[in-house]
């Protein structure tokens, strides 16, 4: 059963139905115990946070910012907002000063919610430079305020605010005029090539996206959910609420980089992930399984391969397996796979929503080979979420990114563009008329930016249109394409493909240093730092080699010719990453010039 409301009142009315069933799972800020809440507990909370944003002074409509990482305390801001018809303006936990003044000034914030220390010096940093900024109001307790602050408040005293529920009549009759067309959300995107724009979000197209998805994602309230996402990325949010109207319990995790041990203790039903999870995924089972005997590794490649016939090449065509197949891979999946899975968490593994970015082929065969349901999907901030996804239990193909959801229009333009047109699109951006006209086609579609192909009613992806790459022998370079086959190595951890009016196509490689220093040590090659064994010639052979396996099927002009080992990641810091980590290649072109144009001496 779905609760589809608006979401000024979903909370509430999920609450109605489900009591004192548990809703919510969840670490408080540098804890380690996990606790819950129930629903009616969720609810009481999200109208104490509506009361007291009304005493605090939030206007219907107005802008209210959230600086944090996932908490229980961000959900309930976020519906407390929505509750009084607020606007919620969500910032990454890793945006820079820069980027939360930009926003901060864009969107003209009074009111900043901040999540830990880092955000809150953050946030003071650029107050002065914020001529809207009134309060700041901090999440976890543990944060220590700066001598003298007399503009942020303890999330606690802000409580105290809707103590009794005060200005309860108040928010109900807010809640009987919420209309469709109030603005959710205005969710600022990454910014790749250039400032951020604020996309904005309708309570109405999130409703739209919730019937539509709804159809097409199983998720139910037996279901654990694990919010690994941010909660700013339009992926994580709209698939949190969608989990909310089923009634699912969500499982908080409030530090990506834990979510492998938070898996293991919480044993998550779904998750919502991107590709390089399950990248990740891979090099580790793989890694464990060379490590092991050798019986142990024809074991696990017999049962891959038992499991990839079963599940790939009947299974996804929509064909039933023969009857000794099927029984060899229940016997397999119950002993080899349970394995496999019970280490990561996944004893009851139902299906992973998984979308970001462009999903290795191996990869993905590998976790359906698993017997873990990856639901491969595509969408944007723009089309809040979901344009197209697998549907569970109807015949799906490798490499594509599912069939369109109910509701939206997909045309291919005479370029290649993928175009939209449905419900859940953007009405545009805040504050850029501009950008808004030059997005839409004169009858309306949104230009998506990407290129690709309908083919069987399902969608397959090409390429950001913007991202292609010329050479100087006039042939067009797909780079995230290369990248992606290349990121299944275990020994590459990050990677940025050159190409862009070059001779040939090169790369920029962060490789992963732990096994590279381990397999140094095996081979007795020896190393005082990172920068030498990036300049090892015996390193480099090995690595070509394993290129060269990973790209036999790229055409010749594809091919990685050469590559430079880099001795530190790609930082946020220096504005090589976006928020959602993906890489900014004007930027990787600027900061590494030198080790570029090695790559193009005579």
């Amino acid at each position: 059963m779905q609760i589809n409301t608006h979401l000024s009142r979903l909370v509430h009315d999920v609450a109605a139905h489900y009591g004192d069933r548990e809703a919510l799972i969840y670490q408080d800020f540098g804890g380690s115990e996990w606790k819950s809440c129930s629903w009616n507990e969720f609810s009481a909370a999200v109208s104490r946070v509506s009361n007291a944003m009304l005493n605090l002074g939030v206007k219907v409509q107005e802008n209210v910012g959230i600086f944090s990482q996932n908490s229980v305390q961000y959900i309930f801001c976020d519906f407390g907002a929505w509750g009084i018809r607020a606007v919620t303006i969500p910032f990454y936990a890793t945006s820079s000063e820069q980027q939360i003044q930009f926003m901060i000034n864009d969107a003209h914030i009074r009111f900043l919610f901040v999540g830990e220390q880092e955000q809150y010096d953050k946030a003071r940093r650029v107050f002065a430079t914020c001529h809207s900024l009134e309060r700041i109001i901090v999440f976890d307790p543990a944060v220590r305020l700066a001598e003298g602050d007399t503009t942020t408040q303890r999330f606690d005293d802000f409580l105290r605010l809707g103590d009794g529920l005060p200005r309860q009549s108040e928010v109900a009759n807010l809640q009987q005029q919420a209309s469709m067309d109030d603005v959710a959300n205005i969710l600022y995107t990454s910014g790749t090539t250039g400032d951020s724009k604020g996309v904005i979000l309708t309570c109405g197209q999130y409703h739209a996206a919730f019937e539509a998805n709804g159809k097409c994602v199983p998720v139910g309230d037996d279901d654990r959910i694990m919010n690994f996402l941010p909660f700013t990325h339009i992926f994580e949010k709209g698939w949190k609420i969608l989990c909310i109207t089923k009634g699912a319990r969500l499982i908080v995790n409030t530090h990506p980089q834990q979510v492998q041990q938070s898996m293991r203790q919480t044993h998550p039903t779904c998750m919502s992930s991107v590709p390089r999870f399950w990248e990740k995924v891979y090099q580790g089972v793989l890694e464990k399984i060379e490590g092991s005997g050798s019986v142990q590794r024809a074991l696990f490649r017999h049962a891959l391969s038992v499991g990839r016939k079963h599940n790939i090449e009947y299974l996804s065509k929509g064909r039933r397996p023969p009857v000794a197949l099927h029984l060899e891979y229940e016997m397999l999946n119950k002993t080899v796979f349970s394995l496999v899975r019970r280490e990561l968490g996944l004893e009851n593994a139902h299906f992973f929503p998984t979308a970001g970015a462009a999903v290795n082929p191996v990869v993905e065969e590998f976790v359906h080979s698993i017997g873990i349901n990856m639901v491969v999907g595509y969408g944007l901030t723009e089309s809040l979420a979901t344009v197209s996804c697998n549907h569970l239990g109807q015949p799906w193909t490798v490499g594509s990114v599912g069939i369109p959801i109910e509701g939206i229009s997909v045309r291919i333009s005479d370029e290649g563009e993928i175009l939209l047109k449905g419900p859940t699109i953007t009405r545009g951006y805040y504050n850029r008329d501009d950008i808004t006209r030059q997005s839409f086609t004169a009858d309306g579609y949104f230009r998506t930016g990407d290129s690709g192909y309908l083919q069987g009613g399902e969608l397959f992806l090409k390429e950001r249109i913007k991202d292609l790459f010329k050479t100087s022998n006039g042939k067009y370079i797909a780079p995230q394409m290369i990248e992606s086959k290349l990121l299944v190595d275990k020994y590459i951890d990050q990677i940025a493909i050159i190409a862009d009016q070059r001779k040939f196509v090169s790369a920029l490689i962060i490789p992963e240093y732990r096994l590279l220093e381990d397999y140094a040590r095996e081979h007795a090659i020896s190393f005082s730092s990172r920068e030498d064994l990036c300049v090892n010639a015996q390193i480099h052979q090995m690595l070509q080699e394993r290129i060269d396996t990973l790209q036999q099927q790229l055409a010749h002009y594809e091919q990685v010719k050469r590559f430079v080992l880099l001795p530190s990641p790609f930082s946020l810091e220096r504005g090589e990453l976006t928020n959602t980590l993906k890489i900014k290649r004007r930027v990787l072109n600027e900061n590494y010039k030198k080790e570029i144009d090695s790559m193009y001496e005579e």
